[in-house]
């Protein structure tokens, strides 16, 4: 007899964050192109069902709501194309990860390369991706991206070989690698895209532990909210609930409320870090101050669109932010995930 909770508490971890929820006004129209877009070159039925219930524009209109048409447009561009790549990774083996990255990063050192025939399909959504965004994008936005879906693209290669060695590692491990695998970083090219960001700026320690705040954020709020989903597959390995029950001897319910305590706390030191912004002159000053607008957006973005999508629950969302509570599902439901 299964004697683990039938029901799981989701609370809610975003109730005192300062700054609410807002939406791009181009949304709907955008969809529709991106929507289409990816209907054109669909690999499968399975990737297409997949795609529609990830609502990836949503995500896209939330994290940059003030964003105009165009890089609204590649925000949403970008983060389709982190769809495919995790849909022919998320299961894979080391080797074959490795080989989808190794792809990208030729793709985006080498954009007006024509991609080898029979290569996988992500090679050339990528390059059109990128081809798209040098069009816009500054110098400084292009090397940050650069760097920080590098970083991304290495932690994925890490967690293939730590899923076929089955590997678990401790909480400080686990946080180090998924900081990365969650990909928050990528997505920030939005908020400096327009603007020369010094490296000066980039690269301050506030600043990246300001990026490390809402990198935590939301990747406990993505394990907490999908690790219903990945424990009934077998696949909750690489989830911080996971690894909270597995070192801190934990039921599912306490790992839970450990890691809204733990999120609660990255908040403060969010909110604090912002007193700690030091000034590069007025010129500068104000780009940081819209690259921070957008910081201080993304988690509120990341947790609205948890709830918003069709990825992870099975019941009426709406009842789900009621009572905070969804049914545990059975392990090993592969059918109905």
């Amino acid at each position: 007899m299964d004697a683990r909770p039938k029901m799981i508490y989701l609370p809610d971890t975003m109730v005192n964050w300062p700054w609410p929820r807002t939406i791009n006004p181009h949304f709907e129209d955008v969809k529709a192109e991106v929507d289409a877009s990816v209907r054109d070159i669909t690999p499968s039925p399975e990737f297409q069902a997949s795609y529609v219930k990830c609502e990836i524009a949503r995500l896209a209109a939330l994290a940059y709501p003030n964003a105009p048409r165009d890089y609204f447009r590649i925000g949403c561009d970008y983060m389709t194309v982190s769809f495919f790549i995790e849909w022919y990774t998320d299961t894979a083996n080391e080797t074959v990860t490795k080989e989808i990255a190794d792809i990208v990063l030729d793709v985006l050192h080498n954009p007006h390369k024509i991609r080898p025939e029979g290569e996988c399909i992500v090679g050339e959504k990528v390059r059109l991706f990128w081809v798209h965004v040098i069009q816009f994008a500054s110098l400084s936005s292009q090397r940050h991206f650069l760097a920080t879906f590098g970083a991304h693209l290495r932690a994925v290669v890490v967690e293939a070989r730590d899923r076929e060695q089955g590997h678990r590692r401790s909480f400080h491990d686990y946080l180090k690698l998924r900081r990365q695998t969650v990909g928050v970083t990528p997505c920030l090219l939005i908020y400096e895209m327009g603007m020369d960001l010094p490296d000066e700026v980039f690269y301050h320690p506030v600043i990246r532990d300001l990026i490390e705040c809402i990198s935590d954020l939301s990747l406990i709020d993505n394990d907490m909210i999908s690790y219903n989903k990945e424990q009934a597959a077998g696949n909750e390995d690489h989830n911080l609930i996971s690894v909270i029950m597995l070192e801190l001897g934990l039921d599912i319910s306490g790992a839970i409320a450990w890691a809204a305590h733990y999120h609660a706390g990255v908040q403060k030191r969010f909110i604090d870090g912002l007193s700690k912004v030091p000034s590069w002159g007025p010129i500068v000053d104000a780009l940081v101050n819209e690259y921070l607008d957008g910081l201080k957006n993304w988690p509120r973005a990341n947790y609205s669109w948890s709830y918003e999508n069709q990825r992870y629950f099975f019941i009426e969302k709406p009842e789900i932010q009621q009572t905070r509570l969804v049914p545990l599902l059975p392990r090993f439901e592969r059918a109905t995930l």
